[in-house]
Formats: structure tokens, sequence, C-alpha cells
């Protein structure tokens, strides 16, 4: 990798008017230097169109730790985004925005103090720099390393960065899953289709004299699909997401998208809510690893262990869950919307196994709570964006092949569901209580799929869940959907996947309840 921070170069003055905050009361004062969204995105915008090098970040650095300093970083973030709107055969909404800023946390003992600029001038900077180190401080000032660049994995090369692909490229390929929707079903009356592209470039320095950069695409194509039988009305969607660029959207992906929305749209006229009560529920191979992301994974975050909140607190070297089951949290998969090539800390990611073979062997792990625990980041440290300090947070979670077969665990149940896809779902963090709504499933009668389901929920207990499967299939899928996970306020997209699971017994609520 080369070194762009080795020869200062004449900073770029861009003009536009900007505005600056904290992460506390008062404002900063200044102008930010914003480019114009048609300009070409260079390799490392920070240097390039921002006054950071290696004697700026030194000295931000040096303000930041200068009361004291165990953990320190400067985060900054530049993010274009394009999304648009479809309806109806035409364009009828299309955004573009740009957002852009730095943010400076600095840790002491149990002190964090965090503060962020939007202006991106020294004065700025330095601003917000002194304000975190206010906030937390100790005896002395903390010793800044060296600066070396660091090299990271890359997860999700492009051939062509978003901000080189015009919206007339876009536009036929939102057009083809339009109307491939429209014609799959006569029944189909509106077709909404809604396109995201994103590119990311992310700059972190830490007290440790580490700077890692870091472009991070994304994309996701949603179509919702309306349809109308016998005065009846159903609706249904379907996405996929990815760090993907434009060539990943293949003409067999498109129409996937399409038809998988079509077909769970016209299931729902056939569907009826299934009988209520105690019973096997199957998960479904795919977006039904949502159940494993809420009621589980959160659970397994290390912040809430070391709070003390999580019921897994105490649970490290203990069976969880029978031997068949393992269950990872990975940042490393290929343009997995969940991954990364380094975290929001500067600490590159990894496959982390929470639990194997049944037993509970870690959690994930940012830097404060690594340190708590005397272990190393697990990679974990996410942000939504550089107005957020980081927190422990899922990436790419899901569960590990089985030893059984999808149609075992069919054939095994005598009367149950098969919930296929989920929508609008509750948990309690502490002790993994949970209900979610079955948007699309299936009745299981005397081992086979005999009618669709709707209009359910399952309610239980994600550590009791774990306890209570009793198969595994080998059919694991990651789930392509647009999956945003939400903690303490802050979004950050992530992937999940499960092969096909049986849970013995749970509460679901159908007719008679």
């Amino acid at each position: 990798m080369t070194d762009p921070f080795f020869n200062r170069r004449e900073f770029i003055k861009l003009a536009s008017v900007g505005s600056a905050a904290l992460a506390c009361p008062g404002m900063l004062a200044g102008c930010s230097t914003t480019p114009p969204m048609d300009t070409a995105m260079p390799e490392t915008p920070f240097f390039e169109w921002y006054d950071l090098d290696r004697s700026t970040l030194s000295g931000l650095l040096s303000e930041l730790t200068s009361r004291g300093a165990d953990i320190a970083e400067i985060f900054g973030q530049y993010t274009r985004a394009t999304s648009i709107s479809y309806e109806d055969g035409i364009i009828n909404r299309a955004r573009s925005v740009v957002d852009h800023g730095v943010g400076m946390r600095v840790v002491v003992g149990d002190q964090t103090g965090y503060a962020f600029t939007e202006d991106l001038t020294l004065p700025s900077m330095l601003q917000a720099a002194r304000t975190a180190s206010t906030i937390a401080h100790g005896s002395a000032a903390g010793a800044v390393a060296p600066f070396q660049v660091a090299s990271t994995a890359n997860y999700y090369p492009l051939d062509q960065p978003w901000s080189a692909v015009g919206i007339e490229r876009k536009l036929p390929l939102i057009e083809r899953v339009a109307q491939q929707a429209a014609r799959l079903d006569p029944a189909v009356e509106k077709v909404l289709i809604g396109w995201v592209d994103e590119e990311e470039e992310v700059l972190i320095a830490d007290i440790e004299g580490r700077i890692f950069t870091d472009t991070r695409p994304m994309t996701r194509l949603s179509c919702t699909v309306i349809a109308r039988r016998d005065g009846q009305r159903q609706s249904s969607s379907s996405n996929i997401a990815a760090r993907h660029g434009l060539a990943w959207y293949t003409p067999e992906r498109l129409d996937f998208v399409a038809k998988q929305a079509v077909e769970r749209t016209m299931a729902l006229f056939e569907a009826r809510r299934p009988p209520a009560g105690e019973m096997p529920l199957v998960l479904a191979a795919g977006a039904s690893g949502i159940l494993l992301h809420e009621a589980i994974g959160h659970g397994m975050e290390a912040d809430f262990n070391r709070k003390g909140i999580s019921i897994y607190a105490d649970k490290i070297g203990q069976p969880i869950a029978p031997p068949f089951v393992t269950i990872v949290d990975d940042g490393t998969q290929p343009h997995e919307r969940g991954a990364l090539n380094v975290d929001d800390e500067g600490t590159p990611c990894q496959r982390t196994v929470l639990v194997s073979n049944g037993i509970l062997t870690s959690y994930m792990h940012d830097k404060i709570s690594a340190r708590h625990y005397g272990v190393e980041s697990t990679g974990s440290g996410r942000r939504q964006s550089f107005r957020h300090a980081p927190l422990p947070r899922m990436r790419s979670t899901y569960m590990e092949n089985g030893p059984h077969t999808k149609e075992e665990i069919i054939t095994s149940v005598r009367r149950g569901i098969l919930a296929e896809t989920f929508t609008n779902g509750q948990v309690q963090i502490g002790a993994g209580d949970f209900t979610f709504y079955i948007k699309n499933g299936w009745l299981i009668e005397d081992g086979r799929l005999t009618a669709p389901v709707k209009d359910c929920n399952i309610i239980g207990n994600g550590p009791e869940v774990l306890r209570n499967v009793t198969m595994v299939a080998d059919d694991r899928t990651m789930d392509t959907g647009g999956w945003t996970c939400g903690k303490s306020g802050q979004m950050v997209p992530v992937s999940l996947g499960l092969p096909t699971v049986l849970v013995s017994r749970i509460t679901v609520g159908g007719e008679n309840a």
C-alpha cells in the first residue's frame, strides 16, 4: 500500500458554506470545504481535499491527548449517496447528498470524551480535540507514537466507483425490475422501486501511530409489489444489498428481485392464520437469521455484558446451546453488507466465533470492552458516522451448518410453522424476550408444507430458543437484504444468515389466541 501521507501537498481550497457542531453544547465557527458532487473522488480525499497530512494529524492527536489518554483516535468520514424512487413508470424522486466531518475520541480510565466537527478547517478541528480532552482527562499527557500507514485486507474491491456512474446507467436497471414484476402476474397493480448507492471514505489515525484509510461502497435495490384480487389487496417486497458496484446488478439478479417480490405478495392471497399455541418452529434458511441477530446476537455484544445487562454476562465457557450449534460474527465475508476491512476504531476485522459447539467462547469487543476483559478487540467497534462514538456491534452474524437436512427437519414436524420472513420485531436485550411478526410462512402438517400462513406472531426468549434448537440443516444461506441494525440511536449496515433450524417449541399467536 502506498503512503499518501508521506509528502504534504498543497491544500486544495474548494469554496462551499458549511457548518460545524460538537457532541456537547456549542457550535464551532468557520467554513467547510466541500467539493462539488461531480468532482471525481480521489483515492485519499482527506489528504487531497482537506488539510489532513501527517503533521496536522499529529497536532490534532497531541491536542486530543494533552490531558491524558488510554485510547484516542481521529475518525474522518466523507460520504456521497444517491437515492432514487421509481413509481408508475417514472422517477418521482431522486436525491444526492454529501456528508463529511471528523470525530475526536479520547478515553481515560472510565471517562470518554467525544466531539465532532463538520467544519474541516484546522481551527475547528483543534477546538473539537480540545473539547473532547476537557470531557475526559487525567493527570498527564498521552504519548502519540510516530505514524505508520497500516495496510488492510480489501473485502470489497470495485472495478468502478459509484461516483463515476451516472443516473442514465442506473435507470435501465430500475426499469427492468419494474417491468418484470408488472408482467409476472395480472393481479399486480403497482410496482415501486427504490435504489441507493453510496461511497464512503474513511480515515482513522490513532494514538498508537497507525493511519488507516478505507473506501466503503454500498448499494441497495428494493422492489415493492401491490396486487389486487377479488377485491382484496396485498403487498410484499424483496430487496438486495451489498458492498458492490454496478456490475453486480446482472439480469439474473434483477429478475430474482422482481420474482421474489411478486411471489411473496401472491402467496398472501392464499395465506391464513395458523392455529395458536405452543408448537415447533422451523426457521427457514436465510432471512429468518434476523431472529438470531435480534434475540441472541445483541446479548453477545460486550458492552451489554460488561455492564451486567445481558443474560450472557457470566456465561463465557459454559454451554448455552446444543453441541451442533456454532454461531459466528464475521466482518471478512467479501462484499457482504456487514463486511469491513477495518472497524471504526482502526482494528482490522476478523471472523469471531461466539458460540463453538454449543459453548459461549467470546463476546463482540471494541477497544473499551477488550481492555476491561483483558482480551484483544474483535474488530467490532462501529459507529453510524463521525458524529458518534463507536460501540461493540454485529457485522455479519450467522449460524454454521449442522448435521441435518432441510427435508429431515420438515418431515420430523407433525404440526408446526415454517417461518420465512419477519417484520416488526421487538426484543428486550437484557433478558432476550422477544416478539416477531411472521410476514410469510407455511403451516407444517404431518411432515409436509400444506398452506401459506400470515398474520401471526411468535413470542419467546432468545436464550431459551437457543437451548431448544433440536436440529440444524446443512443449507446455510446469507440473506442478501438491506439489513440495518439500530442500537443506542445509531444505525449501521449488517448481514445475517441461517441454515434451516428446528426449534422444538415456541408460542405462536394465531387463531383463537
